[in-house]
């Protein structure tokens, strides 16, 4: 058998790593023709005033590099703030929008698209739309207009009704009406001096029955085997209706002007989806989305609680002409 002579001793023989070799310069590494060069291009000529009036202080990265980092994930398919984040350490073309600055971690990302990013989204959307017009990618003679129903991430079950709310609210008030004409004649008390029973009455009445338990030393007993006074069964019936009554004010308040909405995404209406294999059609919280398209780009969307898109044209021209600047030579 040959034995082979080893001249130099090998130092790595028992490293499990290697040494990385890298350029420099990361931009070396980048084809020219990326996208990633020309998302960036195309944000640092835009104007982005109102992005910038959210902040009262900018910290180690700008608003522009954040923006950047967000549209090319989205660009992607990634939506996740924590992908955010890790494609920021791992991913060159992230690195090449942070430009040497220290990686944002997720909190950063989702607080910038929750509180700076959305209430400026439409004007860096026309902003976009301006500025392909701008360099003729766009002609602004005729704007296609579709809509689509996006549903949305929450549970199909967690509907909430407006006329359900509303039936349940009537009986309540009629409830807490007899309620309080009755707690007058048992406890002697003068609350309603007219007709109508409105919301000060019910709390006048939880006033003079606290007043009430205090003077006589009532103490609230709970649990098997006790037995409660009439007063501390007039009070938690008086605070259920009250706590009732709040909460259906509070949903018929998120409802608006629409007819349902979702426990767990307030913003999404409850529309009949188009059937499925099976041929069931099913409602489900969705959001009705219209997109205007010129020369094979989305130059303008609104997002509405329409389940028809017969009333959703209006909005939408009203919507786009206050932000586009060549809408008005639309046909």
């Amino acid at each position: 058998m040959t034995k082979h002579i080893i001249l130099q001793k090998n130092y790595s023989l028992n490293q499990s790593g290697y040494q990385l070799k890298l350029p420099l310069n990361i931009e070396t590494m980048i084809p020219e023709d990326d996208s990633v060069r020309l998302l960036s291009q195309f944000v640092e000529a835009m104007d982005l005033t109102d992005l910038y009036s959210t902040y009262e202080r900018i910290n180690s990265v700008s608003p522009r590099t954040l923006l950047k980092i967000v549209l090319y994930s989205y660009m992607n398919g990634d939506y996740s703030s924590c992908s955010m984040e890790l494609n920021c350490k791992r991913d060159i073309n992230f690195m090449f929008l942070l430009e040497g600055s220290p990686v944002p971690d997720h909190a950063t990302f989702a607080r910038f698209r929750s509180i700076h990013f959305a209430p400026c989204a439409k004007r860096i959307l026309a902003e976009m739309s301006n500025a392909l017009f701008d360099l003729g990618e766009i002609s602004g003679e005729t704007v296609f207009i579709d809509g689509t129903k996006i549903e949305a991430a929450a549970n199909k079950y967690t509907f909430v009704w407006k006329k359900a709310v509303t039936k349940n609210q009537t009986k309540l008030l009629i409830k807490l009406a007899d309620f309080v004409a009755e707690c007058e004649q048992l406890y002697d008390l003068k609350i309603v001096y007219g007709d109508t029973v409105k919301m000060k009455h019910a709390k006048k009445l939880r006033k003079k029955l606290y007043a009430l338990k205090q003077s006589e030393n009532v103490v609230f007993v709970h649990g098997t085997g006790k037995r409660k006074t009439p007063l501390q069964k007039s009070i938690e019936t008086l605070e259920d209706y009250l706590s009732r009554l709040k909460k259906y004010n509070q949903q018929i308040h998120i409802c608006g002007g629409r007819n349902s909405y979702s426990k767990t995404d307030h913003d999404a209406t409850f529309m009949r989806m188009k059937e499925d294999a099976m041929g069931n059609g099913q409602l489900k919280p969705v959001y009705n989305l219209q997109h205007g398209v010129d020369s094979e780009y989305i130059t303008w969307l609104t997002i509405g609680p329409q389940p028809t898109d017969t009333t959703t044209l209006i909005p939408f021209l009203k919507d786009a002409e206050e932000h586009l600047k060549f809408l008005l030579n639309c046909k």
